[in-house]
């Protein structure tokens, strides 16, 4: 395996730290999936790239990785655990299904979604409602330890009771006090001991369609139980990495930390990650607000705040060009300049596949080693891609005096520097060739237009310039740049 010195920002200590897995070689990495109750969205997409390029990065350096990535396909609990809010049960009524065909739709629509954005699937990806007992006999062991208390079938997690022992707000840096003052206003506390106390299980209503039955109630665990439950399952009481977005951190990730802390005595996880928010033009996106765009959407350019469609590699460089801890703010300004940079990618690899090298070249292995170790140290920093596609980029001004001849290369550093272009964007990165999805189209339609020069130098040859300059005008009315060369021609298409 690899050895490199790996740092990481850890939330809950707000400061990089050296990334040392509890296993050495095997690394156990959980992070909270998406409720199914509607189209994935932007939002959606940013953790899933972002922990899609951790996973990348930790295979790459040797680690075998477990990641778990859930899916809730309860939604009873997404933002007010003693609301009972669920708004995958909402939609099953209103559409006249029942509850899984409405999860099980949209976790399809989330899973396609994910595999045009290039998004690796998880090693494990457990449901909610697939894991009742587990979340049961968690309930059991915070109250069998004094944690938490019954009231009218539903268990409650007793806060103060855990912060005289614990620090309750270690993640997120809020005192009991702040809690207290933030959750003075929220209804339904009539049944609560204290108004912070967080619901662990729920007694349903009887209109309530998704319960199960407990040794309390016919109810349904709290949101929060989910998490802990099938980290533990999956993962074991200690691992190693849990990420999500920023806006888990208080109160869902918080309430882990307790819920893990109160069933076994000692904290679950050793690095917390979170990634930032995507906001649209300054504001943070919403319904209400008119500009909730889904990624088909994206895809398909269907939303009147969209000017084109936009790829789903676009959308994927569009989130690597921007560090994971600082926000990012979508405009049709940012990813169109996000297509360019990432054709321009493209090309430059695309072209280095076509350099000839010399063997007295100026340029030899161990400039792409240079490349490359930059490349890296900027991964080890906290997974900087933004500085890796700038190392890119650097390189793809290289490969262009390359190919005009201003400078040459040896076979040995031609080879290293197409490996190293290929590892980071392709195998790290995660991008890939727009059309490279669609059953080789795009080697067959590059094999094609070769072809179409290869005609084009033999008209030359044959001093043929009639038909050379057609196939060059023809070409260019498709939008193919034909150059001519020392070497013969190349060409790009410029969409």
């Amino acid at each position: 395996m690899t050895k490199r010195n790996l740092l990481i920002y850890n939330t809950l200590s707000r400061q990089k730290e050296l990334f040392r897995p509890i296993n050495e070689g095997r690394v156990g990495m959980y992070v909270c999936g998406p409720t199914v109750y509607g189209d994935p969205h932007l939002g959606h997409a940013r953790p899933a790239i972002t922990f899609d390029l951790l996973f990348r990065y930790l295979q790459h350096l040797g680690y075998k990785v477990r990641y778990v990535r859930n899916i809730t396909d309860v939604g009873h609990l997404e933002h007010d655990a003693d609301e009972g809010d669920d708004k995958i049960q909402k939609k099953a009524k209103l559409e006249q299904l029942e509850p899984m065909e409405v999860a099980q739709y949209y976790t399809n629509r989330y899973h396609a979604a994910m595999e045009r954005l290039n998004v690796l699937p998880p090693s494990i990806e457990p449901h909610a409602t697939g894991h009742i007992i587990e979340q049961e006999e968690l309930v059991k062991e915070i109250l069998d330890n004094g944690f938490a208390y019954e009231s009218n079938g539903s268990i409650y997690f007793n806060v103060e009771a855990y912060n005289e022992k614990h620090r309750y707000g270690r993640l997120s840096g809020r005192n009991l006090e702040d809690v207290i003052n933030h959750s003075r206003d929220l209804a339904g506390t009539e049944e609560k001991h204290n108004q912070v106390d967080f619901a662990l299980w729920k007694k349903a209503q009887p209109e309530h369609i998704m319960h199960w039955p407990s040794p309390w109630s016919e109810g349904f665990p709290g949101w929060h139980c989910e998490c802990t439950a099938m980290g533990r399952k999956y993962l074991g009481k200690r691992f190693d990495i849990h990420g999500g977005g920023m806006d888990l951190v208080f109160p869902h990730h918080e309430c882990e930390i307790a819920q893990a802390i109160a069933s076994q005595g000692e904290p679950m996880v050793n690095y917390w990650m979170h990634n930032n928010m995507i906001t649209i033009n300054g504001q943070k996106m919403g319904k209400s607000l008119g500009n909730f765009i889904t990624l088909f959407q994206f895809f398909e350019g269907d939303h009147e705040k969209l000017e084109q469609a936009y790829s789903p590699m676009t959308i994927r460089f569009f989130i690597l060009q921007a560090h994971y801890r600082s926000t990012v703010d979508f405009s049709n300004e940012a990813l169109q300049a996000s297509h360019k940079g990432l054709e321009r990618l493209m090309e430059g690899i695309a072209t280095l596949e076509r350099i000839q090298p010399v063997a007295d070249g100026a340029l030899t292995e161990a400039y792409a080693a240079e490349v490359e170790q930059k490349c890296y140290d900027a991964m080890d920093d906290d997974l900087n891609s933004p500085i890796v596609i700038s190392h890119l980029f650097d390189a793809c001004r290289t490969i262009n005096q390359l190919a005009d001849r201003s400078t040459s290369i040896t076979p040995a550093g031609l080879d290293k520097l197409r490996e190293v272009m290929r590892v980071f964007a392709f195998d790290i990165l995660g991008l890939r060739a727009e059309a490279e999805a669609d059953s080789g189209r795009e080697e067959s339609f590059g094999k094609a237009v070769d072809l179409l020069l290869e005609l084009r130098a033999k008209a030359k040859a044959a001093k043929d310039w009639a038909t050379s300059d057609q196939i060059r005008d023809e070409l260019a009315s498709f939008g193919f740049e034909v150059k001519d060369t020392k070497d013969g021609a190349t060409w790009k298409l410029n969409r």
